[in-house]
């Protein structure tokens, strides 16, 4: 059985996400230790300068192995899936990167008597939806909540922190002086701060019933993707213009890509999630959770490292 004082569990642990719950965990009081899984050396190694002994085991594990994710969660208190993927290639598919972990954590946490599964997954996420990723990743929810172990699922938007891949696209974008958005921009966008998502993981692990939680959390302010460039190039001090992109223009591309090359740049699927509009209320959510959320302006600043004023 776990202990409930043991360490977390934490597979995707070399993500940007991964990277921020392992800080926090460390500083919590009394501090939290992780068994850190990731599936190959190399992500082992961008661990080294956060993971050490006083923090984090890091482990090696096929996160579709039920045995040996079972052995990873002997003694531990709980467990992050932080597993996930919005492009799919030939060699990457929905159902390695969502389903299969998913089963094998499930059975892996009831094993090991783990008091919880935290899940982290994208608004929108059911097992009907039309979107293949989206459907997937439902999927993948529903796979842990059938599980005997709690589950608590926290669907998120757009993350948005210092160093990761969509504020660097953001930055890009802001920056880049001419962008062409698909649909120009009008796709309604919702995003959180890195660290708020990460607070409200500490606060689900926390969670001490035996209940599921499926919870909708996003930032406090919905726009248009157009409207966030131009609130990010007013903070980074640039000037952008703008050009529409026919979305079917965009899809027929991606199509084409993914008939013709093994790692596209682009999916039909992909687009799908990324023009998926967010407009929540997330206030519920954070009340459940007892987190505060920041503010858009507060989170860009952060996420670009700007100095506030």
């Amino acid at each position: 059985m776990s202990d409930a004082d043991g360490p977390i569990l934490v597979t995707g642990a070399n993500g940007q996400l991964g990277r921020r719950l392992i800080q926090r965990l460390a500083e919590a009081e009394p501090p939290r230790r992780v068994h850190a899984l990731v599936r190959s050396q190399r992500a082992a190694d961008s661990l080294a300068d956060i993971a050490g002994p006083a923090q984090a085991e890091v482990r090696i594990v096929d996160y579709a192995d039920t045995a040996g994710i079972t052995q990873s969660a002997r003694g531990a208190a709980a467990a992050v899936h932080l597993l996930g993927i919005l492009k799919q290639t030939r060699s990457n598919r929905y159902v390695d990167a969502h389903e299969r972990p998913a089963e094998a954590l499930a059975a892996a946490a009831d094993a090991a008597g783990l008091r919880r599964v935290v899940l982290v997954s994208i608004l929108g996420s059911r097992p009907d939806a039309a979107n293949p990723c989206l459907a997937s990743k439902g999927r993948a929810e529903a796979i842990l909540l059938a599980a005997k172990t709690p589950c608590s699922v926290i669907r998120v938007p757009m993350v948005l922190g210092a160093g990761d891949p969509a504020s660097q696209a953001l930055r890009r974008q802001a920056e880049a002086g001419s962008v062409s958005l698909v649909r120009g921009g009008a796709t309604l966008e919702q995003p959180i701060a890195a660290d708020d998502v990460v607070a409200g993981i500490i606060a689900a692990l926390a969670h001490t019933g035996d209940d599921d939680l499926c919870l909708d959390l996003a930032g406090p302010e919905s726009l248009s993707h157009r409207a966030l460039v131009e609130r990010a190039a007013k903070l980074l001090g640039t000037t952008v213009r703008f050009r529409s992109l026919p979305a079917f223009a965009a899809h027929a591309f991606a199509a084409i890509a993914e008939r013709l090359l093994a790692e596209p740049p682009v999916t039909r699927a992909m687009l799908g999630v990324l023009e998926h509009d967010d407009a929540i209320d997330p206030s519920a959510a954070a009340e459940t959770l007892g987190i505060s959320l920041t503010d858009l302006d507060e989170t860009l600043q952060r996420a670009f490292e700007i100095a506030s004023n």
